[in-house]
């Protein structure tokens, strides 16, 4: 792989210019077509970048090293693999897919082309997220007894209506595959798979425009013996609350707080202490509304320093796959009421 990596781009929606922003602005990165079959997107594509509305066609017409999958959820298994079998890597948003089989069937592909998922997982680079992460590998907070998540947020009838996948069964998933498959990530990003899901979901607010549900409450137990609680609404009054994890271990207790787990809000410890994080800058915004941390210039520089620096991978294929199956396991749990 030579020095400057380049890219093209599938969906340049929201989330596609995110991913094309944080390419332009990186030296070891290039930015060479952006796909989307909705032509008048050609209007936002920088200068000197060229645009198509076809895959097919700009995977044909461009020589690239990467493509970024951003488009709607249900197209990332196709789109993956479309990818993958033109000789590229693959960056593939969150949800890496709407079932272990799609994972499944992409990680095949890659295995078959020789080449690299990655899957992205932006919130595992936030600074509160990385100190606790180091605090339970180096064992400081001993056995993990139970972790509490909320998920708090606003999606109002401007996000549905922005676009027609979302809020559709077959083609959103659901909350957990497209609001909270971050805080099903960083849950088993800290803490590991779990053997048992049961909860309740429910659209309150939200019937007249989805088919899936707006709030859910899960009691789950991990692997390794720890209860969680899993709270989630997309109904928090005009504007998003709270997006936190709370771990109640052996030797302390910790709370990454905020909107988007982006403090350090609580921490009790017997031998460590946490410094003072408070980040409140960097939260995706997307015009009507704000999503996760922005931290997709970690990914771009994650796949650099991969493919030019043989750096490991910062969420693999696998882990993906593994997240959906929780996801998966939560859903086959609840009792819709």
């Amino acid at each position: 792989m030579k020095d400057l990596v380049r890219f093209v781009i599938v969906g340049f929606g929201n989330i596609g210019r995110r991913h094309a922003e944080h390419i332009m602005h990186n030296a070891g990165t290039e930015l060479v077509a952006v796909c989307d079959s909705n032509a008048s997107l050609k209007t936002k594509v920088p200068g000197g970048v060229g645009f198509y509305t076809g895959l097919d066609e700009m995977l044909k017409n461009t020589k690239a090293d990467v493509l970024c999958v951003c488009t709607p959820n249900y197209l990332h298994e196709p789109h993956t693999i479309a990818g993958l079998q033109a000789g590229l890597h693959v960056v593939a948003e969150k949800p890496m897919a709407l079932s272990v089989q799609e994972c499944t069937n992409m990680i095949q592909a890659a295995q078959k082309a020789n080449k690299t998922i990655f899957a992205v997982k932006q919130n595992r680079y936030n600074p509160p997220v990385q100190a606790v992460k180091k605090l339970i590998d180096s064992k400081e907070l001993g056995n993990i007894y139970m972790i509490q998540i909320n998920c708090f947020w606003n999606r109002g009838d401007a996000y549905y209506a922005e676009s027609d996948w979302r809020g559709k069964k077959e083609k959103d998933g659901g909350c957990l595959f497209t609001q909270f498959s971050h805080f099903v990530d960083i849950l088993y990003y800290l803490n590991g798979k779990i053997t048992d899901a049961n909860g309740w979901v429910h659209n309150y607010a939200h019937k007249h425009n989805t088919e899936v549900e707006d709030t859910g409450s899960f009691a789950l137990r991990a692997t390794n013996g720890a209860i969680i609680n899993f709270n989630f609404t997309t109904c928090s009054f005009e504007k998003n609350m709270e997006g936190s994890i709370t771990i109640f271990a052996e030797k302390g207790t910790v709370k990454i707080g905020g909107q988007y787990m982006n403090t350090i809000e609580y921490q009790q410890l017997k031998t460590a202490k946490l410094p003072e994080i408070n980040i409140s800058a960097k939260a995706n915004n997307y015009g009507l509304y704000q999503g996760s941390m922005s931290n997709h210039d970690k990914v771009i520089q994650n796949v650099v320093d991969v493919l030019v620096h043989n750096k490991e991978v910062m969420t693999s294929a696998e882990e993906g796959r593994d997240v959906i199956q929780i996801i998966e396991q939560m859903y086959a749990g609840a009792v819709k009421i």
